[in-house]
């Protein structure tokens, strides 16, 4: 199905407009799947129990059913709804977000069975520090279902909202364009075995983890 052209929207990186945010909200609460903005690069973005959007975003970047989605989280206590942490793995997460990481954790039951890696039962989960992502998800009131928007067979996110929009405009609803974006994805780090292991090195220093 090609959904109509995507919205463009403007953001200020540092003070987001609450007019804009609320129909971003609005958009992502109705079905809708947006390009935005993050601390690392852009990504894609759904509402959690979102199945037709999961499915978008794994069609946009030609995903298999191992890919580890990610849920980006406004603080630790939303966080810890969703994960099964402890104290060890805590401490360590909690040291370095917000921050430009991603962690592979067990999820819990909160978790839709469609995110989870079908053998690990686990879910990238993620604090950002940047604005608008923060102001999106404070009014979603919930975690945003994400992924890095990287497309298929290219080594290097996209980085400029219009172009953006120019690539995806029938595929997604809305681009949020903050102008600041960095160029690479998260560092991700998994801890479903109880300890630190690195499975991609990108923004995040992988120093604290090595």
């Amino acid at each position: 199905m090609v959904t109509p052209m995507a919205r463009y929207f403007d953001v200020h990186p540092d003070n987001p407009q609450p007019r804009v945010i609320a129909k971003t909200v609005d958009l992502i609460r109705s079905g809708g799947l947006i390009a935005y903005p993050t601390d690392s690069c852009f990504a894609l973005g759904c509402a959690l129990g979102n199945r037709d959007g999961l499915e978008r975003i794994r069609t946009i970047r030609k995903l298999d059913s191992k890919h580890h989605f990610t849920l980006m989280c406004r603080d630790f206590s939303q966080l810890g709804q969703f994960v099964q942490i402890d104290n060890q793995v805590f401490r360590k997460i909690k040291a370095t977000t917000p921050g430009q990481y991603t962690f592979i954790l067990p999820a819990l039951k909160e978790v839709p069975r469609r995110m989870l890696h079908p053998k690990k039962k686990t879910v990238g989960v993620r604090i950002p520090s940047h604005r608008v992502v923060l102001a999106l998800l404070a009014g979603l009131g919930e975690p945003l279902l994400s992924s890095t928007l990287l497309l298929p067979g290219e080594d290097e996110p996209m980085t400029q909202g219009w172009e953006i929009k120019e690539t995806l405009d029938h595929q997604v609803d809305a681009v949020l364009d903050s102008g600041d974006t960095g160029a690479e994805p998260t560092t991700v780090v998994d801890f479903s075995g109880g300890f630190p292991e690195i499975v991609r090195l990108g923004a995040g220093d992988p120093a604290p983890f090595e």
